[in-house]
């Protein structure tokens, strides 16, 4: 048996978000403090967008869902008052899974095609999440962070960090 952690789960989606961290002489302190503070919890974060989506998309963050749909459609109609460009991720007010648009919305009653299909149904009185609304959960786990290097004390390479989370 080995000592690594191991997560198995079925019928979920997972997403590994990783990046290189950047700090000043003025947040090392802080940094190492948030690095060893909260671990195996979960927390939450904005869902990063590509930067063009996010120039692009100028619906409000939630919007109206005008047709009720049950778990297995693969797109929703809601009533948009913007752009809600493909490659947007969007959720559901009643459940946490993420989704992406898959074609381009324009202002008014739409339909908006999602992948994947809806994992459970939503109702005319759910709205949909965009923009800064759409926030992704995610796992703290000190194994997530890799590179941490200090040179004669200092903290000379702040290391990448992966967020784990999974959407059932």
């Amino acid at each position: 048996m080995s000592l690594s952690i191991q997560r198995a789960s079925q019928g979920a989606q997972r997403w590994e978000i990783s990046f290189t961290t950047v700090t000043t002489e003025d947040t090392e302190a802080d940094f190492i403090l948030g690095t060893v503070t909260g671990l195996t919890t979960t927390d939450t974060m904005v869902m990063p967008q590509l930067p063009s989506v996010v120039k692009n998309n100028t619906a409000t963050a939630n919007l109206t869902i005008s047709v009720a749909q049950t778990a297995g459609a693969s797109s929703v109609t809601v009533v948009s008052d913007g752009v809600i460009q493909k490659g947007s991720f969007i959720k559901f007010s009643n459940h946490d899974k993420l989704y992406m648009v898959t074609a381009d919305v324009s202002a008014g009653t739409a339909p908006i095609s999602i992948h994947p299909k809806l994992k459970q149904a939503v109702a005319t009185t759910d709205t949909m999440l965009t923009g800064d609304s759409v926030l992704f959960t995610y796992f703290r786990d000190i194994d997530n962070l890799t590179g941490l290097t200090f040179s004669d004390g200092v903290l000379s390479q702040a290391g990448t960090i992966t967020l784990v989370g999974s959407f059932y």
